[in-house]
């Protein structure tokens, strides 16, 4: 499978900067430090330091086999923000956790909770059921609007100069890691992520700048940056459109290894065409002795999860989770 024509070619990522071929693990440690931090520096960074968690309970109900809640946390000191926690209604032992991104929709965080939305997409309560911590964080993009994205991009641009969105929403989904940790429940080497659209974006992106993550499913989020609407300034920015911009989505991928990440697709954003994306990926599980941890399914259904393509996602993030 070849890459659409308006995708730009793909660097190599096992070679040095000396052009020489990358042979051992230790050699692509280096390398992809290196990735690591020019994608940090064109995102622009956040403190390391996020502050202790404290959670304040504003509702909760009990859907057959869960607990849901509704609960205010700080994203950043001083930024209260509302996500939804759900948990099995009997905790036995800790369980796994998964942070799951909603996609762009007004319902926001009710949807994952399985509130408002299609029923394919209600990932936290379903997760729940199946025994996880699941934690729905809204997106900023919707706290900090008046009437549309924008006002958000305002907000950030004053609050945090040269901090593009994508950067933010980085940032808010590691704090959404923080709150499952925090979780006495919870096993804290056991967390995972989901997202679907915009979730999926943010969930490409949380796996590769967040050791934490030990498993991820990406739905749809358009790997590559000419395969939708990365440009948008809650994003990325129109930069990236540029003659000869030097990073590509391969290169945020390759920091997952040996990590475990599945990418769905539907032929919309993500399908055949992201296949280059993989490929140019696999050869790093391999050099460190993990194939099998990356894979890409195309249920050919559009921008949707089809039931399949759902149950492959639990169970992609079952296995890996497992103890």
């Amino acid at each position: 499978v070849e890459l659409p024509p308006e995708a730009a070619p793909l660097e190599p990522l096992l070679v040095e900067r000396s052009r020489r071929p990358i042979t051992t693990a230790r050699a692509w440690q280096a390398r992809r430090a290196q990735l690591r931090e020019r994608w940090l520096d064109f995102l622009g960074r956040f403190p390391e330091d996020r502050g202790p968690v404290r959670l304040t309970l504003l509702e909760e109900d009990r859907p057959a086999g869960c607990v849901r809640q509704r609960v205010l946390y700080e994203a950043e000191p001083g930024l209260p923000v509302e996500g939804y926690l759900l948990f099995p209604a009997v905790v036995r032992d800790r369980v796994p956790g998964v942070v799951v991104l909603h996609q762009t929709t007004e319902a926001t965080i009710r949807e994952p909770a399985g509130l408002e939305g299609p029923e394919s997409l209600h990932f936290a309560l379903k997760l729940a059921r199946r025994g996880f911590a699941a934690f729905a964080p809204r997106c900023f993009v919707w706290q900090y609007r008046d009437r549309d994205y924008l006002d958000a991009v305002r907000w950030l641009a004053q609050r945090q100069p040269g901090v593009r969105g994508l950067a933010k929403m980085l940032h808010d989904a590691r704090r959404a890691l923080d709150v499952l940790q925090s979780l006495p429940f919870v096993d804290g080497e056991r967390l995972g992520a989901i997202g679907h659209s915009l979730g999926g974006k943010q969930t490409l992106f949380l796996a590769a700048f967040d050791e934490r993550v030990k498993a991820a499913v990406s739905s749809e989020g358009g790997i590559g940056l000419s395969f939708c609407n990365w440009h948008a300034p809650w994003y990325l920015g129109p930069e990236i459109r540029r003659r000869g911009f030097p990073l590509e989505n391969h290169q945020v991928l390759a920091l997952v290894p040996p990590r475990a990440f599945l990418l769905l697709g539907g032929d919309c954003t993500d399908g055949d065409k992201s296949w280059p994306f993989i490929a140019a990926v696999l050869p790093i599980y391999d050099l460190l002795g993990a194939p099998r941890r990356l894979g890409l399914y195309n249920h050919r259904h559009g921008h949707s999860v089809p039931p399949l393509a759902e149950e492959r996602a639990y169970q992609w993030l079952e296995h890996f989770l497992a103890k």
